[in-house]
């Protein structure tokens, strides 16, 4: 006979949209089950977000030491040893995930551990045990996706074999030139690999401003990273020591390892989502903007749900979730409005509609753009940057879009979002004081010149 207790939330997945679900409805006074098969923090603390910036961060320390003299400072690098920088990585993990699971003890929220199946709208089972709940949230999260035929394994890998490799690759296949794909082609390239792209669409990054996109591959052309769009791998062979690659023009590529980086798929297979009656949609789980999903209690948050797969509207998710089933009626999450950010070598942050995206929403002759250039900004110059900030306008409206790349600029996504989200018009932020000397400034310059007044922009 199995077990059973009733709770006002069970949460299915403990990343960061059923974490954040859990800890903001225990804030509210909701008792809360919260059911992970592995550790909570889910894929963006242990084998996403986290240890991926840990390693760029040791990239950029990598790339400092080579350039130091540039700046007087002539530092040299002796070696990069990967078991120290894996132990770093690992020490960073381990620490947010013990305050993370110290907030869910605190929080009094259960975390029942197993692997938890939808056995009724209103329950999880997990090894024997039933978990009711007045309201159930699913938040099994994703896994990294290959391509039909492509067998992982050897040294075919996706970034989570990628993440636990104790050597450094001396050359280097990406198959896929998105933001998982460019950030770890950043990185091995900073600790000294031959690295090739596969993109099989016209560009990297190929979701970010078309101008955006051809900038980062000139910088990506200049650090000595290779890449070939436009053109669709079509196999790959491996043996004990390298792969071989091959396109479907007939090119071929070898080297150490094959990344395959091609997207995430919904964690939803085989969890009793179909069987319980929830709709999907080729493994996506669907809801409304409320994130209900047809079935009256169940909702949906994170990667699972269609849009863009990022740790932090997942987070933002599970917060407007736990509102939610509260009776406290929170705004929607507007997807244009969430930033997103590539933190390879250099940086891309954006945030709203693209220049072709905001056309056709509004019409060629109803939108305008901007470009500051980062040559005009002494902080950028200071960490020799190059890069820019475009700004897309709705003629005599609301900026709609920011796209920014340069070193660092992930840091300025936030007034960007904000920007967007309250739909400011140009004179609203020109207005605004930027601190002096920040690459924020850059933001401010921008808008300055789109109203009309540039200062360090030609007119």
């Amino acid at each position: 006979m199995a077990e059973e207790n009733v709770f006002d939330i069970v949460v299915l997945g403990g990343g960061s949209g059923g974490y954040a679900t859990a800890l903001r409805a225990a804030e509210l006074g909701m008792s809360v089950a919260l059911v992970e098969a592995d550790k909570v923090g889910g894929t963006c603390l242990h084998r996403g977000c986290i240890p991926t910036k840990a390693l760029l961060h040791a990239a950029e320390l990598a790339d400092d030491a080579r350039h130091g003299a540039a700046v007087g400072v002539h530092t040299t690098l002796d070696r990069i040893d990967i078991g120290e920088v894996n132990q770093y990585k690992a020490g960073v993990i381990d620490r947010l995930y013990k305050g993370l699971a110290g907030l869910v003890a605190a929080r009094k929220v259960e975390l029942v551990t197993g692997w938890g199946r939808l056995v009724a709208p209103d329950t999880v089972m997990v090894a024997g045990r039933q978990l009711v709940g007045r309201s159930v949230v699913l938040a099994t999260g994703s896994y990294a996706r290959s391509l039909p035929g492509l067998d992982i394994g050897g040294r075919v890998m996706t970034s989570d074999q990628a993440l636990t490799l104790d050597w450094i690759p001396k050359s280097a296949i990406v198959l896929g030139g998105g933001v998982i794909g460019c950030e770890f082609a950043s990185v091995w390239r900073s600790f000294g690999a031959d690295v090739t792209i596969i993109e099989a669409l016209p560009h990297l990054v190929p979701n970010e401003d078309e101008a955006v996109c051809k900038a980062f591959e000139r910088a990506f052309r200049k650090r000595g990273i290779a890449f070939s769009t436009g053109v669709r791998f079509a196999g790959v062979e491996q043996n004990d020591s390298s792969v071989h690659v091959w396109l479907e023009d007939s090119r071929a590529f070898d080297a150490d390892l094959l990344l395959v980086a091609v997207g995430r798929g919904p964690a939803t297979a085989d969890l009793g989502y179909e069987e319980q009656g929830v709709a999907m949609d080729r493994g996506f789980v669907l809801t409304d903007e409320r994130l209900r999903t047809n079935v009256d209690g169940v909702y949906a948050v994170g990667d699972i749900v269609p849009g863009l797969q990022l740790a932090h509207r997942g987070f933002a998710q599970g917060i407007f979730v736990a509102e939610q089933i509260a009776g406290l009626e929170p705004a929607p999450i507007v997807e244009a409005t969430i930033p997103r950010v590539t933190y390879s070598t250099p940086e891309v942050a954006s945030v709203g509609l693209t220049e072709a995206g905001a056309k056709a929403a509004f019409g060629d002759d109803n939108v305008t753009t901007l470009e500051y250039n980062l040559g005009g900004n002494g902080k950028s110059q200071i960490l020799g940057t190059q890069g820019f900030v475009k700004l897309v306008r709705r003629a005599d409206g609301p900026v709609v879009g920011v796209h920014m790349i340069g070193a660092r600029v992930g840091e300025l996504v936030g007034e960007a979002q904000l920007i967007v989200a309250w739909e400011a018009y140009p004179d609203d932020v020109a207005s605004l004081v930027h601190a002096h000397p920040t690459q924020n400034e850059a933001v401010g310059e921008a808008f300055l010149a789109l109203a009309g007044k540039p200062l360090h922009a030609h007119a």
